[in-house]
């Protein structure tokens, strides 16, 4: 267990980070770094089943929140969760054999193709048009969730950006009803990367615990904002997430080689 004060600002970035996600998907990319830097010698997999263990916390607080509020369609949500469960166990099981670095350069050229659709597209998300129905809805979402999840535990950063992009430009729900089915789904790549890690001893659980406690009353607050706040500062949002994620990603690719 690190000192008082690295536990203090461990906390205070799994906060901030989950408010972000609950808002619009991407708290890792304030949580994660923050325990690399403060473990910078710890075994990746520990630092890795350590962030999920504090994420999940927050997630299942803001998926609570938002069910209540905003009553997402479980009838597509939960069907998504559980196939991106059984692909974030896949990714987790294969993140030995296909280290992160390989996904970065695509990653990164898709976040900017997002980033500026989304930008030269300022109604998308703003209200609700399904492009399907039915069968091709469910069979779009599915195989949606699968690939994310199997990202999510394979490599991880913006799994939850990812899964609002998904709903809201290929599926067509507005950012809030994406926002909420992002955080059951992502509930979901928690879980099915913790059912690999918990098993190898991994998490730190103590530090995990402390971060997810935090990380529950970020993500309250956030799903209570967004909610609050509607789809179009969930949208800005999202676009300030993209963007840091653009550069982190851009800086590891290009600069940490």
């Amino acid at each position: 267990m690190p000192d008082l004060s690295t536990v203090l600002l461990l906390c205070l970035a799994a906060g901030f980070a989950g408010w972000v996600d609950a808002v619009s998907g991407g708290g890792g990319l304030i949580q994660l770094p923050a325990l690399l830097l403060a473990f910078p010698g710890a075994a990746p997999v520990a630092v890795l089943a350590t962030n999920k263990l504090a994420s999940i916390c927050g997630t299942s607080a803001s998926a609570a929140t938002y069910y209540r509020r905003v009553r997402p369609d479980l009838r597509t949500a939960l069907p998504m969760a559980a196939i991106a469960l059984v692909g974030a166990v896949l990714g987790a099981l294969c993140a030995s054999v296909l280290p992160g670095r390989v996904f970065r350069p695509l990653v990164l050229v898709l976040l900017v193709a997002v980033a500026a659709y989304t930008v030269a597209r300022p109604t998308m998300g703003a209200v609700q048009e399904l492009r399907w129905g039915g069968r091709r809805h469910h069979l779009a979402a599915g195989l949606g969730g699968f690939a994310l999840g199997f990202y999510d535990g394979i490599f991880g950063p913006g799994t939850g950006s990812f899964l609002v992009i998904l709903l809201v430009g290929l599926l067509g729900y507005s950012f809030l009803q994406a926002s909420a089915k992002a955080r059951i789904v992502n509930l979901g790549t928690n879980l099915g990367a913790l059912l690999v890690f918990v098993p190898q001893g991994a998490p730190m659980w103590r530090l995990g615990l402390a971060m997810g406690a935090c990380n529950v009353g970020g993500a309250w607050l956030g799903a209570h904002t967004a909610i609050r706040r509607g789809a179009g500062f969930v949208r800005v949002v999202f676009l300030v997430v993209v963007a840091a994620l653009v550069l982190r990603l851009g800086y590891a690719t290009f600069v940490e080689r």
